[in-house]
């Protein structure tokens, strides 16, 4: 039986209404320890999107119960999904009531019923759509949504599905003189991104063709958000050895993609790697061989809006179908990572 590939029909992108400048933050959340500020100086970060907590009558921004950053990442997840998924639609010439099947991915907070629901509700979205929500695999989650949903498109030729990625990373942060909470604080902001996907020879966008997946067994607790006892309330951790740990892996686990499917990296014309951060960004583009033409939109989206977790490779994609780059032909290469730690990359053809 011949299988139909999906393709990219469209995307959107979403952020919350206030941002922040790094040297701005630093003044708004107090922080005067030099180690501290030369994190959030050196991060190559202009401006990110937060929403933070209400000052006290001092000006002090207080630390949130785990209750209110649930119910903030709540509102946000709905609010900039909602935006960013009829961004997408519209971007694909297409409506709510085109929606075959909608995936919704969020770390930042649990929800029960999940996202998708929510939103289904929230934007009168025919209650039969199919559905799926993925919580808590971190930044690297919107490939493997994609990986799933590309393979519902194929068995629905012509059926419109939608990954949709919301990260209020302002409802997952800690307020507290700790270097482990400042590293964090630093660098993640608000995004939310959606990606359409249809199976049919007529759409325009690049075809999905392969996933490969790598999971860093040795670096498991590297990346990690768990629950903090002192703090009672959930918070992130990023091992300082992160960046060489996804770079030296990052290697072998692309020239696994390319490999299975007879192709070298001197014939990726288009490179999409997720804004991790400065020296994850740096990392992978020395492993690599890229140069910084090839993560422009990578390091771009990081300078913009900071790491909006799993909706970062997503931003830069949609930058890119806005350069109009892309030639019928070109190859590209999709490329996440995070908690685990864990390596996740697609290939695509336009």
């Amino acid at each position: 039986m011949t299988v139909t590939e999906a393709r990219i029909a469209g995307v959107g992108t979403a952020v919350t209404p206030e941002s922040y400048g790094q040297a701005e933050l630093l003044d708004i959340l107090r922080i005067d320890d030099p180690k501290a500020r030369s994190v959030f100086l050196n991060s190559a970060i202009d401006r990110r999107h937060l929403t933070l907590p209400p000052a006290d009558e001092t000006g002090a921004r207080l630390p949130e119960s785990q209750g209110d950053l649930l119910d903030k990442h709540k509102r946000l997840a709905v609010q900039m999904g909602a935006e960013a998924l009829e961004a997408c639609l519209k971007n694909a010439g297409a409506g709510l009531g085109d929606l075959g099947h909608l995936c919704c991915v969020t770390s930042t907070g649990f929800l029960t019923p999940g996202l998708s629901a929510l939103l289904i509700r929230e934007l009168g979205i025919d209650r039969h759509c199919g559905r799926t929500d993925i919580v808590g695999m971190g930044c690297n989650a919107g490939l493997n949504a994609l990986n799933v949903v590309a393979g519902w498109a194929s068995a629905h030729p012509g059926r419109l599905a939608v990954v949709l990625c919301a990260e209020a990373c302002s409802a997952a942060y800690a307020i507290d003189g700790t270097m482990r909470t400042a590293v964090v604080n630093s660098l993640f902001g608000d995004g939310a991104a959606a990606v359409a996907l249809v199976a049919g020879e007529s759409v325009p966008g690049p075809r999905v063709i392969d996933f490969a997946s790598c999971v860093i067994t040795d670096a498991v607790d590297a990346m990690r958000y768990d629950w903090d006892r002192d703090l009672g309330r959930f918070s992130f951790y990023l091992d300082p050895q992160i960046p060489y740990v996804v770079g030296a892996h990052a290697e072998p686990a692309v020239d696994r993609l390319l490999r299975a499917n007879g192709l070298r990296r001197d014939q990726i014309s288009h490179w999409l790697v997720h804004s991790g951060g400065k020296k994850v960004i740096d990392a992978v583009s020395v492993n690599l061989g890229l140069t910084r033409h090839d993560v422009r939109h990578t390091t771009g989206v990081l300078r913009d809006f900071g790491n909006v977790s799993s909706a970062s490779f997503l931003f830069s994609y949609e930058r890119l179908t806005q350069e109009d780059v892309t030639f019928p032909g070109d190859y590209g290469v999709l490329m996440t990572m995070g908690p685990g730690s864990t390596i996740e990359t697609a290939l695509v053809q336009w």
